[in-house]
């Protein structure tokens, strides 16, 4: 395995376009990303040990392009399944979202389908990939569990990596591996211990409602991955009517090293449960996160900042990011009062009379100076002749 390399292109350019959410909810601190028209019922995006919501970003900007909208979460640091259904249905209310379509790998594929089971009229479809339907092989190969919580960060990020396959990958494969690592790094120790407990609590899916099946894809990969293929046939065998959707490779990280064949099998389901995409809303990315809007208007704002970026700059000679505006100048509507400014502007007639005024001022000083010479040569005149005389006599 290859060492934590620099974020690829893709992923620069989603983190500077796609928000980042962050709130807490009760004792939980929620982490995720929120894009894509708000009319549509939402795919939510659960991530496994070795992921957070940032692992999801091909799917998001691929699908919300598209019209559809995706939630990407970090599974918060729950310590029990019974934690994890609370906590995720109070997130799910505070973000106002009452039906949602699961997408889960690994141990989200796991998440997703308890959830599924305990609250089946929120969820309306499941997507599994490389998932399980119950804990016990994992209790089983960790008989340290109950020490979890003491473990040192940098045991439990190499147990976490020691279940990725290493060796020579093909260049995207690799390339999904380092960025999982990268992403593994950035986990604390609570958050790695909750995710080991709750991968070694011993639990297991129970039944969903009738005729679920058919709402419900399966997406696996066919050459290798953490999960062992009998859990994942066992998975297989529970939901019978379920859509197969099979990759012939992709590794651990098919939606970042197969990320087209992932997209189209996340599209053609959502299709098939009825989601109806709204592409005629997003005609390009928009920085909020929220329903897109088509280029005209997005011209119309860029020149709106624009304009408001030279009136703020002639305003003051310097600023900064944190500085409040010095003009109320942000909503850019022509009915806005004019800015003050340090020259004063006149109509034309206004001028005129300005000038008449300056001449008329002009001539009377000059009228004033020619007196007052006037009369400071006469004094003198009289003075010198009053000397003169004096003398005389």
């Amino acid at each position: 395995m290859k060492g934590v390399s620099s974020a690829p292109g893709d992923y620069v350019y989603f983190k500077s376009q796609v928000p980042l959410h962050k709130i807490p909810i009760g004792t939980k601190q929620w982490r995720y990303y929120d894009y894509g028209p708000k009319t549509v019922p939402p795919l939510i995006c659960i991530p496994g040990i070795a992921g957070t919501a940032d692992v999801y970003y091909k799917q998001i900007m691929a699908l919300s392009i598209k019209g559809y909208r995706v939630i990407s979460v970090d599974i918060p640091r729950v310590w029990s399944y019974h934690e994890w259904i609370q906590a995720f249905e109070k997130f799910l209310d505070t973000i106002d979202v009452h039906h949602v379509h699961l997408y889960g790998t690994s141990l989200g594929g796991f998440l997703a389908q308890l959830f599924a089971h305990h609250r089946p009229r929120r969820v309306k479809s499941l997507v599994l990939s490389n998932t399980y339907l119950d804990t016990r092989s994992f209790a089983a190969a960790m008989p340290w569990a109950p020490f979890v919580s003491w473990t040192p960060s940098f045991l439990l990020k190499r147990y976490v990596l020691t279940g990725i396959r290493d060796g020579p990958h093909e260049p995207f494969i690799a390339d999904s591996v380092d960025f999982a690592v990268s992403q593994v790094e950035t986990l604390s120790k609570d958050d790695l211990a909750s995710r080991l407990t709750l991968t070694v609590e011993t639990a297991s899916v129970g039944s969903l409602p009738p005729h679920s099946d058919s709402f419900i894809t399966i997406m696996d990969t066919n050459d290798y991955c953490a999960i062992p293929q009998v859990l994942k046939d066992e998975l297989t065998e529970r939901y019978p009517e379920a859509r197969r959707a099979y990759l012939k490779s992709g590794g651990d990280f098919p939606f970042l090293s197969r990320p087209d064949e992932v997209n189209l099998h996340l599209q053609l389901h959502l299709r098939r449960v009825g989601v109806e995409p709204r592409p005629e809303v997003v005609k390009s990315i928009s920085k909020d996160g929220t329903d897109g809007t088509d280029s005209n208007s997005q011209s119309k704002k860029k020149a709106d900042e624009d304009k408001e970026d030279r009136n703020t700059s002639q305003g003051s000679g310097s600023s900064t990011s944190d500085q409040s505006p010095t003009f109320p100048e942000s909503s850019g509507s022509s009915n806005d009062p004019p800015l003050p400014t340090d020259s004063i502007q006149l109509h034309s007639s206004s001028m005129e009379k300005l000038v008449v005024m300056q001449l008329m001022m002009t001539g009377e000083v000059y009228q004033s100076c020619v007196i007052f010479t006037l009369c400071y040569c006469t004094l003198v005149l009289v003075h010198g002749g009053f000397i003169i005389s004096r003398q005389s006599v």
